[in-house]
Formats: structure tokens, C-alpha cells, sequence
């Protein structure tokens, strides 16, 4: 199903003549030099090939070449026939240059370089490939101090062109019809049935080229179909032979995906999951994916040209809390089309598929909206949490700061599938967001920067599962006549609390937050007694007798609503304790005007 969804992504592109997709056989890298020759072979000049100038540096050209990336690992005088190639390569193996390697390499990769093209000259017959040739049979790396140019391009990929030619020597149709005449033709090549096409044709041993763009493999890319292990093979058959897929969908595949991983509006990072995007026919929705499911900063910060998109995002999601989710046809595509979503992570030299989601737009359309409206809640303003940013909340704390090399992994893929499917979300998830309520400490903020933005993301999320998970309907904002008696309990604390920095300031070491939240919101009957103890003491305190007055009514009110202090409270009833919590601290607060540094917010004065 994936591969399929791939191949048919990689056709899609490839049909449409706005999208530069690399051809079967072929592939785009970045060249950085061109090495110009005469039509009898001389060396004419060393030339720098750039697309264009970025804040003062020089960008390499993308071109079209042959073949693929060469392969990673240390050049030894076996390997370097292998990763010699055709027509381009670094200057290592076109000149036989390097300043971090040492001459015996440089002299074996040169000569690699070297053989590989003489061999072929007949059989190619060329003109622009008999002066490579030529060059290649009076060049001598000796000559490379001559030219200090070359201290630029050490490791950078070259090719050839022609002093009197626009195309380089690779470009040339002659040179171009000999490589596609190649491709495919072994005689030893292995056919059978492709698993993706149903087709006979000759199967793929390594699927190539590898992916790059997933966090945390390496820089030369990961496969995400291989057999390197014994334990992997049956039948008698090696490597990718135990999973038939042809040398062209193996290609197909691994070049749409790259091309996904490239584009940053259809690639997005959910915790240790690197997740691409796409529709089965061109959709606004592609342009908006990153923005949409990685969070939307505001406008302010956002380059010019992003500001198109993020409005996009802004007014989608607007139309999600409104209920008006089949406005959206029109603007970001057919509800009728079908989308994929692929999360991947690595997995010892290879890439794991985290999660792959596939569904309708209209689908996603409304299980996004259902999920936008749970995690609707007070102060969190119109910007909806990321995934990431909800899963951000369960890693354990570390110094108040939030690790997200902590995020448990599996919640990754539950997260994101109980969101785009409308199911209920993850019990790990929920307990790990109570965890993390009970474990970290407020005492000082400064701590952490964004520590009211967090708050607020763990009360929507709560408030999100309470919902979907235990069937409760819960407000946006404090709600005094809820029935929940761990709502009040919740409620309850907040005023204790406020009673304690309004008596003593705000400049405590620890609050009752601090040291007893954890017990309250699990076992109020062993932590409320003392706390109401503690209260009548900070009352006491108060400076004005009218705030006093005022506070004394309001826990009063809140303590009607409880019989007794129950000995536990189970998991949803932790939640309803925390919304409630959460939910009077904001009506007792507002925030700074024109805050723009997320300091603590400052109390909002009692009528007298």
C-alpha cells in the first residue's frame, strides 16, 4: 500500500510539467564546478557552476546526471571502482584532488575514474565523450598545484562540458541514449513479479537511491526496504529478492519520497517521527500540511512570503471551530480526495514506519474539527497545538524545561491516528500528561519562558480526552455549576492558592502548588484538612478586609458543592480536578497588557 501510494505520487509528478522529477536512471545533484575541455581534449578551464547567490554565498547548480548518489563508507583501493561513476563526481575522482585525503587514494580513485571511461569510449562513440577521454589520458593530479582555483571545490561534485557548447557532455543525446540503452540490462539480472506493478520485470537488489530527510540517520540517506540479515531471507533468496519490487518502482518509490522529504510544506516532524504529506491529486491542503499539523507561530514572525499560507492555516482552522468544515472544498481540495500521511523514524541503519494514514479529505476535514473544538479552552487564543507541541507535554521535565528526546515514541503514532481517525486518544497519553501536571513545579517561572502557553496546552489536552475518552462535555471557561465534585476540588485549590500569594506575595520559594498539588489532585482526603488549616491562617493575613470578605465567599460557594474529601480520585477524575484547577486560576488572573515576554500574569483587583 505504501509503495503503491508512492509510485503513483512519483507518475503524478512526473506527468506534470511544472515538477523537475528525475527520470528513471537518473538523478539530481548539486554541482559545484564544470571542467571545460577543447573538442580534442586540452584542459580549457576550471569554471564554478551556480544557480544563484544566497546572502553572499554561491549555490550549486541542481543538474540532471546519471546515475545515483555515490555510495558512503571510506574509499579503499577496492570500493573506489564502484564509486568512480560516469561523466561526474567529486574532484577526488575528476582530477584526483583532495586536500584531506591522501595521495595513494586520490591516485586510485583518479585512475578508477580514468578506466571506467576509456573502457566505454568505443562503445559510446561520442565526440564530447572521446575528449573527456582525451583529458583523462593527459591529466595527471600532479597538476592540480597549478591551479589554486581548486582549493574551492576539494569535495564538490564536477562535470564536463565543451569550450564551444551550451549542454554538458552528459546532456549530449548521443552519451544520453547509450546510458538509457543500459539501464536495466544485466546478464545477470533477476526477473520476476513486481509486487507493486503486478508486472514481470527485472527486481531491484538494492532499492536505490537511499531516503534522506529523516531525522537522526545518516547524511548519506537510509533504505527503507532491505534485507541485511539471515534472519531476514527464505527461499534461498538474498537481500531485496525476498521482497520482489522492480528496478523501476524501486526507483519510483525512493525518488518520490526524497522529493516528499524535500519540501518543507509537506514534511513535518511529530516527536521522533519525520511525517510526509500528500494528496492523490494536486491539493491546496499539500501547500498548508507543515503549517497545519507542525503548529502556526504568528504572523509577525513569519517570512513575507509565508504569510499567504499561515493566513490559510488561520482561516482553516476558523472554519473547523465554527463547524463549517464543507466551506473548505473549494479552498484546499475535494473532500472526495484521498490524502497519506507517512511517519518515519530510523531503526538501525534503516527507517521504521512509524504510522501510514490514508482516508478522504472530507474525512480529515471533520475528525480535525471534532478535535479542534475539544482542545478549545480559555487563554489558549486562536492558535490550535501542534501534534508535536501536545506530545512536547508529556516528556518528563528536566530543570522545568520540556526534553523531547523524553517524549515516549509510541505516542507518536497513537496521537496522530486517534486525531485523523476520530478515535479516542491514548491512555498513555492521558496519564502521561497527568504525570507531568503532578510532577513539575511553577515556583519560578522564569524557568521556562513559555510556562503559560504550556499550562494552557496540558488543560486542552486534558480537556480534549475527558471528552472523547470518558464522554464529558466540559466548557471553554470556568463553569461553576458542573456537578464533578473533583471539578470543585480543583477549583478549590486554585483559591487556596490565591489566598497564599495574596497574603505572603508572589515571591515564595514554593506555593501549595508546589508541594501539594501531586497528593491533592490523587488523595484529597489526606492533603485538604491541612490545607484548609494553612488557608484560615493566609485569610488572616490579608491586608484588605474586602478581599477577605470576597475570598471567603468563593470558597465557601465551591465548598457547598462537596460532601466529603474522597481518599482517591481515579484518572478521569485527576482530569476534571486539573480542568477545574486551571479553569478558576484564569478567572482569577488576566494578563498583562502588551506582554510580550510571557511573564507571570498579574492579578486582576477585587471590586470593593
Amino acid at each position: 500500500m505504501i509503495l503503491q501510494a508512492l509510485t503513483d505520487y512519483y507518475q503524478r509528478l512526473e506527468a506534470d510539467p511544472k515538477q523537475d522529477i528525475a527520470p528513471f536512471g537518473f538523478s539530481r545533484q548539486k554541482i559545484s564546478f564544470c571542467v571545460i575541455l577543447e573538442d580534442d581534449g586540452t584542459l580549457a578551464s576550471f569554471q564554478p557552476a551556480v544557480s544563484e547567490i544566497v546572502k553572499g554565498r554561491p549555490m550549486p547548480e541542481s543538474l540532471l546526471v546519471p546515475g545515483q548518489g555515490k555510495p558512503s563508507g571510506k574509499i579503499t583501493a577496492n570500493s573506489a571502482a564502484k564509486k568512480a561513476g560516469l561523466l561526474w563526481n567529486d574532484a577526488r575522482f575528476l582530477l584526483g584532488f583532495g586536500i584531506e585525503t591522501t595521495r595513494s587514494i586520490l591516485k586510485v580513485c583518479f585512475e578508477a575514474f580514468r578506466a571506467n571511461h576509456l573502457e566505454l569510449e568505443e562503445e559510446i562513440d561520442d565526440a564530447g565523450f572521446s575528449a573527456i577521454c582525451r583529458f583523462l589520458e593527459s591529466w595527471s593530479p600532479e597538476q592540480t598545484a597549478t591551479y589554486p582555483e581548486l582549493a574551492e571545490i576539494t569535495r564538490n561534485f564536477g562535470v564536463f562540458r565543451l569550450n564551444a557548447a551550451t549542454q554538458y557532455i552528459h546532456q549530449r543525446p548521443a552519451v544520453r541514449a547509450w546510458w538509457e540503452g543500459q539501464l536495466g540490462a544485466s546478464d545477470d539480472a533477476v526477473t520476476g513479479m513486481c509486487l507493486v506493478s503486478g508486472k514481470t520485470r527485472p527486481i531491484a537488489k538494492l532499492h536505490k537511491p537511499k531516503i534522506k530527510g529523516v531525522a537522526d540517520t545518516q547524511s548519506s540517506g537510509a533504505p527503507l526496504i532491505s534485507f541485511n540479515c539471515r534472519a531476514f531471507e527464505s527461499y534461498g533468496k538474498t537481500q531485496s529478492y525476498n521482497g520482489p519490487v522492480s528496478q523501476t518502482a524501486a526507483f519510483q518509490y525512493t525518488t518520490a519520497l526524497n522529493h516528499l522529504l524535500a519540501n518543507r510544506s509537506q514534511r513535518i516532524q511529530i516527536a521522533d517521527a519525520t511525517t510526509v504529506f500528500w494528496t492523490e491529486t494536486p491539493t491546496p491542503m499539500e501547500s498548508i500540511a507543515s503549517s497545519l499539523f507542525g503548529g502556526v507561530r504568528s504572523l509577525a514572525v513569519q517570512d513575507t512570503e509565508d504569510n499567504d499560507v499561515l493566513k490559510q492555516v488561520h482561516a482553516f482552522l476558523n472554519c473547523l471551530r465554527a463547524g463549517r468544515a464543507d466551506e473548505l472544498a473549494d479552498e484546499l481540495g475535494d473532500p472526495r480526495t484521498h490524502y497519506y500521511l507517512l511517519g518515519l523514524s530510523p531503526n538501525a541503519g534503516r527507517l521504521s514506519v512509524r504510522f501510514f494514514l490514508t482516508g478522504r479529505l472530507g474525512e480529515l476535514y471533520d475528525c480535525l474539527a471534532r478535535h479542534v473544538r475539544r482542545l478549545d479552552i480559555v487563554d489558549l487564543g486562536d492558535r490550535v497545538p501542534a501534534f508535536h507541541e501536545l506530545l512536547r507535554e508529556t516528556a518528563s521535565p528536566k530543570s522545568g524545561y520540556p526534553d523531547d528526546a523524553k517524549i515516549p515514541k509510541p505516542l507518536s503514532a497513537g496521537l496522530t491516528q486517534a486525531v485523523l481517525k476520530d478515535q479516542p486518544y491514548p491512555a498513555a497519553f492521558y496519564a502521561a500528561l497527568l504525570r507531568r501536571i503532578r510532577s513539575e513545579r511553577f515556583a519560578d517561572p522564569d524557568k521556562r519562558k513559555d510556562w503559560r502557553r504550556a499550562m494552557a496546552v496540558r488543560a486542552a489536552a486534558v480537556k480534549a480526552c475527558l471528552m472523547k475518552n470518558f464522554g464529558k462535555e466540559l466548557p471553554v471557561s470556568l463553569d461553576p455549576q458542573r456537578p464533578e465534585p473533583a471539578y470543585h476540588l480543583g477549583r478549590w485549590f486554585a483559591l487556596l492558592e490565591k489566598t497564599q500569594t495574596d497574603a505572603l506575595g508572589k515571591k515564595l520559594n514554593a506555593t501549595i502548588r508546589d508541594k501539594f498539588y501531586s497528593a491533592a489532585s490523587a488523595t484529597p482526603a489526606t492533603v485538604f484538612p491541612r490545607l484548609i488549616q494553612l488557608h484560615q491562617h493566609h485569610l488572616n493575613k490579608m491586608e484588605n478586609p474586602t478581599f477577605r470578605t470576597t475570598r471567603a465567599k468563593d470558597i465557601q460557594e465551591v465548598a457547598d458543592r462537596i460532601d466529603n474529601f474522597p481518599r482517591h480520585l481515579n484518572l478521569p477524575e485527576q482530569g476534571l480536578f486539573h480542568l477545574g484547577y486551571y479553569q478558576q486560576t484564569k478567572a482569577l488572573y488576566t494578563s498583562t497588557k502588551n506582554d510580550t515576554n510571557d511573564s507571570p500574569e498579574t492579578p486582576k483587583k477585587e471590586s470593593e
